[in-house]
C-alpha cells in the first residue's frame, strides 16, 4: 500500500538536519519499498503494508536509533491524501498555495481547541478543521500569523505537522505513479 510519510521539524533553522539520501535508507528495506522524498522538510513516499499509526512509530524509531533523534512523524494512506485534496474546503478563497496550509494530525481535535484556533484567525485568514487535517489560508503568509504559531507549536496535545497546498498536490502525485 502507498503511504505518505511526514516528519515534524526536520531541516529548519540549522536544527534536525537530516540528508534526503541518508533518510531514503534509512527507511528501506524491512517491508518498506520504493522509498522517495521530496523536497528537504520530511516527506516521504513509500510502500508498506503497516498500518499508518503502526508505520508512523517505526518510521520514528528508526529515525531514533539510525540518526540519534526523534522526531514525530504521521502518516496517511494515497486515498486518505487523496480526500484531503478533494476535500479542499478553501479552494475558492485560497490562491496562493504557498500560503495555503494543510495540518496534518495524529488524531483529531476536540471542539474547544478547534474554536481556539478559529478565534486566532484575522480577518483575511481562514481556518477549517475536518477530522485529521486542519486547512488554513494565510493571505498576508505565516510570519505574523497567531494562528499559524499555534497550528505550528506543539500546544494541539497532538502531532501535528503542516505542509502548504503545493507540497501536498505534489505528494498525491508522487503517490499516484
Amino acid at each position: 500500500m502507498r503511504q505518505i510519510v511526514l516528519l515534524r521539524g526536520i531541516n529548519l533553522a540549522g536544527r534536525n538536519r537530516v540528508s534526503m539520501p541518508a533518510l531514503r535508507e534509512l527507511l528501506t528495506g524491512d517491508g518498506l519499498q520504493d522509498v522517495r522524498t521530496y523536497v528537504q522538510s520530511g516527506n516521504v513516499v513509500l510502500c508498506s503494508d503497516s498500518p499508518p499509526e503502526v508505520l508512523a512509530r517505526e518510521c520514528e524509531r528508526r529515525i531514533a536509533s539510525g540518526l540519534g533523534m526523534e522526531v514525530d512523524v504521521v502518516v496517511r494512506t494515497r486515498d486518505e491524501l487523496a480526500a484531503v485534496v478533494e476535500r479542499n474546503p478553501l479552494g475558492e478563497v485560497a490562491v496562493n498555495p504557498k500560503r495555503y496550509q494543510v495540518s496534518f494530525l495524529s488524531s483529531g481535535l476536540d471542539a474547544d481547541t478547534v474554536g481556539r484556533l478559529a478565534k486566532l484567525a484575522v480577518s483575511s485568514e481562514r481556518f477549517v478543521a475536518i477530522g485529521r487535517e486542519l486547512y488554513a489560508w494565510h493571505p498576508e503568509g505565516v510570519a505574523r500569523s497567531k494562528l499559524w504559531a499555534a497550528l505550528a507549536g506543539r500546544g494541539l496535545g497532538v502531532t501535528a505537522t503542516a505542509r502548504n497546498w503545493s507540497t501536498v498536490t505534489t505528494l498525491l502525485a508522487m503517490s499516484s505513479e
